[in-house]
């Protein structure tokens, strides 16, 4: 089991990747760890923060795919109906872009640090990108 540390701004959170559910998109995302990026409101998603990736492509398929993830449930869409992009929930989402509903790769799940996803919510809606990090916890 990989775990990661994830910052977000001075937010620290600890994840695992979903390995087993989703072994391609988990190696694809090891290959670009660690990974640094800006963290925004999702625009259609609902309580979500959003990485968007543009014409990055992983290649990588659609498994473990959801469009109703749990708060700390990240998803990974590998592009295909809209970019492609990361789905941070801190709350209640539907994940959706401007063509309707999408389903992305859960691929990793918070293991600690909940107590602060409605913080990071209220930052991303409130005061903008925040800078992400995420990077694997040596064992």
């Amino acid at each position: 089991m990989t775990r990661v540390l994830i910052n977000v701004a001075d937010l620290v959170f600890e994840g695992r990747l979903e390995e087993k559910a989703a072994p391609q998109t988990c190696a694809a995302f090891r290959s670009i760890l660690p990974f640094r990026s800006q963290l925004i409101q999702a625009r259609w998603s609902g309580e979500a923060g959003w990485i968007p990736l543009g014409d990055l492509s992983l290649g990588i398929d659609i498994e473990n795919a959801t469009s109703f993830p749990s708060r700390g449930d990240i998803l990974l869409y590998p592009a295909g109906a809209s970019e492609t992009e990361i789905l941070f929930p801190y709350g209640s989402c539907h994940f959706c872009s401007k063509v309707g509903q999408l389903a992305g790769n859960h691929f990793l799940t918070l293991t600690a640090g909940h107590e602060q996803l409605p913080e990071l919510g209220r930052r991303v809606l409130w005061e903008g990108a925040q800078p992400i990090q995420i990077e694997v916890i040596a064992s």
